[in-house]
């Protein structure tokens, strides 16, 4: 039954929010999510996206120490008054860091897990299990630990998981933040499925076109409490000039128990180069980074002017690499001797200001991953820094940012290599390696690889234009 004075299955209004914590706000928001209909909810970085979410589904104000205001239903249900519970089975939410909502020692156990919570028939779980296996590419996963997947394949997990659930309101936190092209247009396939059998859907993300290609999409834009910071255009003060060099990779090979993610690599990257590495989830652009910076163990050679290279690296989940009580102590620790300057410029640049006193895992997530970045650049790694999905939680703004401090990077001769699936963003590098089944299928210009149309089907690189184009 829905609420008696509205349509929507699920309706905000005038709902804000003041964590107590840090300091993060959402300014008050109305809105309303009807049945078989798609809401995309947008805005800069740090506007409140995910607090939005939070309240939508009742996680806030169950969950969250906070002020809230204003009222939210999920059909007829006050998402106050209501336990949480009861309002989990109306409601679903895919969350932004899927790696936070894993629960089961499996694939399956994990989609499993949420229909048992409802109490469905032994056939009609198996049933459910078996599509949503299928639909969003993890058959052959069913049996691995969700913490050995890659970010990506984390994120079709949780997809997998919620949705198979069918709930009346689905609620997703950048659901394409990690997906390869496959994984997106599987995504956009199922909603359009959920939504025709009146579910009501809510999106927060920076990405659109995928959810443009969906029926009768509405767009909300949240605007920001804080004024964004101004993008920092000046070169930052970096250490001294990096004489030229070399990073060779010669015969790398990684094994994972019977499975081996990347074989026999070859390949070179000069320093003043910004290299991009692309590939569809699950194809070791993570553990190649993690074997570049010494994280992982492999076979073959990898040397910088014959010794070995000293590269940061920047995790695709922040989480794993934050871990002190502030963001000052998280930027400098262990620096014996910090560079103030320094320190005082990657504040700014990267909009973390006024969160010094601030506990890192209270930002959002696109504030966690500059803090990262700030921590690594703060210890000036000689050769240059590695970053797994730097796109993850970033506005437009924000990775024309990081685009200006790559480019800074590599004109003081340092080497910037990274992977993403924001193929906009690996157009700006210099160098595109596109990697597939373990091996580097194609290697060159954006323009040339990016052009390389079987190569790119392999490698799962699909763009809505194309989804759409094979749908006709």
């Amino acid at each position: 039954m829905r609420n008696a004075n509205s349509a929507a299955i699920l309706r905000a209004e005038a709902v804000a929010y003041r964590y107590a914590d840090n300091g993060h706000t959402l300014s008050p928001v109305s809105l309303e999510a009807e049945a078989g209909g798609c809401l995309a909810v947008t805005g800069v970085s740090g506007c409140g996206k995910s607090t939005l979410a939070r309240c939508l589904t009742g996680l806030i104000p169950h969950l969250y120490r906070g002020e809230m205001a204003g009222s939210v239903w999920i059909e007829n249900l006050h998402t106050t008054t209501t336990s949480l519970w009861e309002l989990s089975e109306r409601a679903g939410m895919v969350f932004q860091n899927p790696a936070a909502q894993m629960l089961a020692t499996t694939v399956e156990n994990e989609i499993i897990f949420g229909l048992e919570n409802l109490g469905l028939p032994r056939p009609e779980i198996a049933a459910r299990l078996e599509q949503a296996l299928t639909q969003f590419g993890l058959i052959a996963l069913r049996g691995r630990d969700p913490r050995s997947l890659s970010g990506g394949e984390q994120q079709r997990l949780a997809l997998a998981s919620i949705m198979s659930r069918r709930p009346a309101a689905l609620v997703l936190d950048e659901p394409f933040s990690m997906l390869d092209g496959d994984g997106a247009a599987d995504l956009v396939a199922a909603l359009a499925e959920l939504t025709a059998q009146g579910a009501a859907s809510v999106a927060c993300e920076h990405r659109l076109e995928w959810l443009e290609t969906l029926p009768g999409l509405r767009t909300l834009h949240l605007a920001a409490p804080h004024p964004p910071a101004e993008i920092a255009h000046v070169i930052p003060p970096l250490a001294r000039k990096r004489m030229p060099f070399m990073l060779d990779v010669r015969g790398l090979s990684v094994q994972r128990g019977v499975h081996e993610v990347l074989h026999n690599l070859e390949f070179h990257a000069l320093g003043g180069e910004v290299i991009a590495i692309v590939g569809r989830n699950g194809a070791g652009k993570t553990t190649l980074l993690r074997a570049l910076a010494g994280l992982q163990r492999a076979e073959g050679v990898i040397t910088v002017d014959g010794g070995s290279p000293n590269l940061g690296m920047v995790f695709q989940n922040p989480d794993v690499q934050l871990f002190n009580a502030s963001v000052r102590e998280e930027i400098l620790y262990r620096i014996a001797a910090p560079d103030r300057e320094l320190y005082a410029w990657l504040l700014k640049a990267l909009g973390l200001e006024r969160y010094e006193a601030t506990p890192p895992l209270l930002l959002s997530e696109g504030e966690k991953k500059r803090l990262a970045l700030a921590t690594v650049l703060m210890r000036q790694p000689r050769d240059g820094i590695l970053l797994d999905e730097p796109a993850l939680g970033q506005d437009d703004g924000h990775k024309t940012q990081l685009l200006h401090l790559t480019r800074a990077l590599a004109h003081a001769g340092q080497l910037v290599i990274l992977t993403t699936h924001d193929l906009a963003l690996a157009a700006q590098a210099d160098r595109l390696l596109l990697l597939a089944e373990g091996h580097i299928i194609a290697e060159g210009t954006p323009a040339a690889v990016l052009g390389d149309t079987e190569a790119c089907r392999r490698a799962g690189m699909r763009t809505p234009e194309r989804r759409a184009e094979g749908a006709r």
